[in-house]
């Protein structure tokens, strides 16, 4: 396999009772996202990426729009994110159900560079496969507008290469010219998945079924996942379309994720 695609993967986990006990698999400086998940809050996004930080990763904690209630509320993230020295973040319009000042991600980027941030790497998100409540012609609109405010896209997560390469061209097309991570599935066990499912709620384990369905049944089949084929797939378009590397979702499935990296290298 290419070096580009599996050497510097990101790890994205959610931030759930035990986590901290998983941390240990990570390799050494691993570059970790935190998810924010509507059911814990944006504190407890902040409260892991903190502990993430403190073990040496390079820490990207998500910010999502929906859940920051004003512009008070935002400044108090950044100089909390400030003070324990995590120059990162994922900004994503979100899935809290009571929207505060700022209605999607794009506002949220024009808050952060209006208030003035520190943050040196801003992701934002590309959705290979749609978005069931937003209009392709909307998705491609919003990427080209935030563009300017980032410095690299996480594709949501998708198990068809067809899908991931055509709208990564048609991406380019639009001359938007940011790196690409593509969002991938870690090496997942299907019963561990649905524990998690309960464990961050009806609510949101609903929310992410909805913009996942396709992917969700997949992973929940009898046999465990794992994305070689995927990832073999992807190699032969990296370096036409500036893929930058994999962003895995790892459903705090971090050590049999980490250790089918290590054998595929």
């Amino acid at each position: 396999m290419s070096d580009r695609l599996t050497t510097s993967p990101s790890f994205e986990i959610i931030p759930l009772k035990g986590i901290e006990e998983k941390l240990s698999a990570l390799p050494s400086g691993a570059s970790v996202t935190v998810t924010a998940s509507p059911a814990k809050g944006t504190k407890a996004t902040l409260d892991l990426a903190a502990e993430v930080h403190r073990l040496g990763h390079e820490t990207t904690p998500h910010l999502s729009a929906r859940m920051i209630a004003d512009q008070s509320e935002l400044n108090d993230v950044i100089d909390r994110l400030a003070g324990e020295g995590i120059n990162r973040v994922f900004v994503v319009g979100g899935d809290a159900d009571e929207q505060g000042k700022f209605k999607d991600a794009l506002e949220l980027l024009r808050a952060m560079e209006e208030l003035g941030h520190h943050f040196q790497t801003v992701g934002i998100t590309g959705y290979p496969e749609g978005h069931p409540f937003i209009s392709g012609d909307q998705l491609r609109q919003a990427l080209i507008d935030k563009q300017r405010h980032a410095t690299y896209i996480a594709t949501q997560m998708c198990f068809d290469p067809r899908a991931i390469v055509t709208w990564a061209r048609g991406t380019r097309a639009d001359a938007v010219q940011l790196p690409i991570r593509v969002g991938i599935p870690g090496v997942v066990d299907p019963l561990k998945l649905a524990s998690i499912a309960r464990r961050i709620g009806v609510g949101a384990s609903a929310r992410f079924v909805t913009k996942n369905r396709a992917a969700v049944w997949r992973l929940l089949r009898p046999k465990t996942y794992r994305p070689t084929k995927l990832v073999r797939a992807l190699e032969q378009e990296q370096d036409e379309l500036n893929l930058a590397g994999l962003h895995i979702f790892t459903f705090n499935q971090i050590a049999s994720t980490v250790a089918w990296l290590r054998g595929q290298r």
